[in-house]
């Protein structure tokens, strides 16, 4: 059985508060795009292991089995007593890039494994098993546009379709720190509300919705803003930093020919239709 976990950008991010636990109470908007990894099981032949991972693709620091795949299976192995499996996994959404790759294929692992074994767990019991795992896995398990607020945990639906835009999504070869660029944040309320500009054309966010994380990654990292106005001197709609970085899209309208931008040889680049 296989399935292709997608990635996500944050349409707009604001650091809104800092938490007593040390935490960021945050809202933003998930938005999935079609940019897809592989996740295929079977069920093993073999007794000695429980789990066997074969990953291609993407390398990935790390121990395998501390892959997001593994800790889901597992997480439902203590409920279910699930029958041993062979897991496959190819990666070609970038990591470390604010596109939720990790998240999304555990939360892929979930939905595999409730209809492989029949396990009949509704979307409700998934998401509860997802925000195990990590606090955006949740959002994977409808993977529709959702409004989250908290630590990006709470998640409310948001009236939004962007089907037809086209976008070029941009991986320098950069490795921004998560912990660093929020320690370099000043919490505040937002000058505009995101629900409300999600309600409104994608030609006026620009300026209107912003990602916090820029304010502390652009200054350490230029090219990640150069990337930004490449985008809109190329014709982007809206363009912005997603999640902490370091992956930069652009939108563009539906009848846009996507332009052919060369952001070097060592960027992972997606261009699609969303």
């Amino acid at each position: 059985m296989i399935t292709f976990p997608n990635a996500k950008i944050n349409l707009g991010l604001n650091i809104t508060e800092k938490r007593p636990d040390g935490y960021h109470n945050l809202e933003t908007i998930f938005y999935p795009v079609p940019l897809e990894d592989a996740l295929e099981i079977h069920v093993a032949s073999h007794t000695k292991e429980k789990i066997t991972l074969q990953q291609k693709g993407i390398v990935l620091d790390g121990n395998p089995y501390d892959n997001l795949v593994v800790k889901a299976y597992r997480l439902l192995d203590k409920e279910f007593d699930l029958p041993p499996v062979d897991i496959h996994l190819y990666k070609r959404i970038p990591c470390g890039a604010g596109l939720g790759g990790g998240s999304s294929d555990a939360a892929s692992m979930l939905k595999l494994l409730n209809k492989k074994f029949s396990l009949e767990l509704t979307d409700i019991e998934l998401e509860k098993y997802a925000a195990m795992l990590g606090a955006d896995c949740a959002f994977f398990i409808k993977n529709i546009p959702t409004y989250a607020e908290g630590i990006g945990n709470i998640f409310s639906p948001v009236t939004l379709s962007l089907k037809g835009y086209k976008i070029i999504l941009v991986k320098p070869d950069i490795f921004v720190s998560t912990r660093e660029a929020f320690s370099l944040i000043k919490p505040h309320k937002p000058e505009y509300s995101l629900k409300e500009l999600a309600g409104t054309s994608v030609h006026e966010w620009k300026n209107k919705m912003v990602n916090d994380f820029e304010d502390s990654v652009f200054p350490q990292f230029p090219i990640i803003k150069e990337i930004k106005d490449e985008l809109y001197r190329n014709g982007a709609i809206y363009a912005s930093m997603s999640g902490s970085g370091s992956s930069v899209f652009g939108l563009f309208a539906p009848e846009a020919i996507l332009p052919d931008i060369n952001f070097g040889s060592e960027s992972f680049v997606f261009r699609g239709s969303l």
